[in-house]
C-alpha cells in the first residue's frame, strides 16, 4: 500500500528532467532588457555585446583570451584547425580522446582529417590518464580531455606526460564551466579549451553558442580569423575559414546568466549531496568522481552538469521512474565507436565504455529542481527492486 501511495504522488507531481522555461524565467527581466538593448543598437554581429561577454568570460575562467563562436563543436573544430594552420598538426596526426565521450569530441577531430584515438575511462567516467601513454605514437599531437558530466579530468601526471611527448592538451569543457582543479578553473588548465553554451548546459544560451579560451595569443588570433571566414580584415581572406560567430543576442543573454553561474553550480552541489547521501538502494552504483565529498560546501571541483547513476537493469529502472512521474535521460545510449558515423571502429572492443553506455542513467538535477523533488526521486529509486 505504501508503494502504491507513493506512485500516486509521483504521478500527480511530474518531475521533469530539465525545465528550461523555468530556469530562464528566473532572469526574464534581465534577458528581455538584454534583447531590447541589442535590438535598439541595430548591431547584431561582432559588436560590443560580444566583446563584453568575451572579456567577462576570460576574466571568469582566468584565461588571457576568449573567442565567441557558434557552438561547442565549432569551438573544438576551430582549435584543431588553427593548430593545423599554424603548422603544429597535420592531416593524419592523432588526437587521444576518451572512448565514452559525446560524439562531438570525435567529430571535431575527424572533421580536420585528424585521427581520434580512443582511450577507456576510469571509475569517474573520465579519461583514464594512466592508460594514455601506451596509446602515444610518433603521430600523436594532442590529448583531448573531456570534463564529462561536470567533473574535472586533470592531474600532474597528465601535464608531465604532455611535456614528455610535446603534446597539446585541449579541454572539452562543454559540461564543466565553473569546475576547479586546485583552485584553477577548467578552461584554464590546458593549452586551449572549447565551451558549449547549448541551452541545457550549466551556462546555457537561448540557442546555440560556444567559445574558445586560451593563453596563446597567436592561437586566439587564428581561431578568431578562422571563425570569420578566415579573415582578419574585411574582404581579405588569409585562410580557408568557417562562418562560426557568436551573435550579439546570445552574447548578451550569456553575460546576464554568467553572473549567476557560481550560485547555480553551488545549488547543484547541494542537490547532488542529497542524492549521494539519500540513495541507499544496494543495486545502484553512485557516481564516483575524484575527490568527491558528500558535503556540498566541501565539493568545489564538480559542477554536476549531470548526476549519473548506474544499474544493471537500467532500462527497467528508467521505465519504473517514468511510470512514477520522474523523467530521466540516458547520456549516452550508443558509444561513439558503435555509431555508423565511425563504422571503421565498430569492431573494436571498448568493454568499459560499452558497459557504461549500457548501464548509465541521468537523474533530474538543475537549478530549479526543489529539494522536495529530489527527496521524491530518492524515495522512488530506493523502492525499486
Amino acid at each position: 500500500m505504501k508503494l502504491l501511495l507513493s506512485q500516486k504522488v509521483f504521478k500527480m507531481n511530474k518531475i521533469t528532467f530539465l525545465d528550461l522555461q523555468k530556469i530562464n524565467a528566473q532572469y526574464a527581466a534581465e534577458l528581455k532588457q538584454a534583447a531590447s538593448d541589442v535590438i535598439d543598437s541595430g548591431w547584431f554581429l561582432m559588436g560590443n555585446k560580444l566583446t563584453s561577454f568575451e572579456n567577462k568570460l576570460a576574466e571568469y575562467i582566468g584565461a588571457a583570451h576568449a573567442i565567441g563562436v557558434a557552438n561547442g563543436l565549432d569551438a573544438l573544430r576551430l582549435i584543431l584547425k588553427a593548430y593545423m594552420d599554424m603548422g603544429i598538426m597535420a592531416q593524419g596526426d592523432e588526437v587521444i580522446v576518451p572512448a565514452n565521450t559525446y560524439i562531438a569530441s570525435l567529430l571535431a577531430i575527424s572533421d580536420n582529417r585528424l585521427k581520434p584515438v580512443l582511450v577507456e575511462p576510469d571509475a569517474s567516467f573520465n579519461l583514464d590518464i594512466n592508460l594514455i601513454e601506451k596509446h602515444i605514437t610518433p603521430k600523436t599531437k594532442a590529448i583531448m580531455v573531456v570534463h564529462l558530466y561536470g567533473q574535472v579530468c586533470w592531474s600532474e601526471g597528465l601535464v608531465a606526460l604532455a611535456k614528455k611527448y610535446n603534446l597539446k592538451i585541449i579541454e572539452d569543457n562543454a559540461q564543466a564551466i565553473g569546475a576547479e582543479w586546485n583552485g584553477i578553473k577548467t578552461g584554464n588548465l590546458g593549452d586551449a579549451a572549447g565551451f558549449s553554451f547549448y541551452p541545457g548546459k550549466n551556462l546555457g544560451a537561448l540557442g546555440d553558442a560556444g567559445a574558445v579560451t586560451t593563453h596563446d595569443k597567436a592561437l586566439a588570433e587564428q581561431v578568431r580569423a578562422l571563425g570569420n571566414y578566415g579573415s582578419k580584415q574585411k574582404y581579405v581572406n588569409e585562410f580557408q575559414g568557417l562562418n562560426s560567430r557568436l551573435d550579439e543576442m546570445q552574447a548578451a543573454f550569456l553575460e546576464v546568466k554568467l553572473k549567476h553561474i557560481d550560485a547555480e553550480n553551488q545549488y547543484r552541489r547541494k542537490l547532488a549531496a542529497a542524492y549521494l547521501n539519500g540513495i541507499t538502494n544496494p543495486n545502484i552504483e553512485l557516481p564516483t568522481p575524484t575527490n568527491i565529498s558528500f558535503k556540498p560546501e566541501e565539493n568545489t571541483e564538480h559542477v554536476w552538469h549531470l548526476f549519473v547513476i548506474r544499474h544493471p537493469k537500467r532500462n527497467e529502472l528508467q521505465e519504473y521512474l517514468t511510470k512514477n512521474g520522474i523523467q530521466t535521460l540516458i547520456h549516452y545510449p550508443i558509444p561513439p565507436n558503435k555509431q555508423l558515423a565511425y563504422k571503421e571502429m565498430n569492431a573494436i572492443d571498448y568493454p568499459i565504455t560499452n558497459e557504461i553506455h549500457d548501464t548509465v542513467l541521468s537523474l533530474p538535477l538543475s537549478p530549479v529542481l526543489t529539494e522536495e523533488e529530489v527527496d521524491t526521486v530518492i524515495a522512488a529509486i530506493n523502492s525499486f527492486n
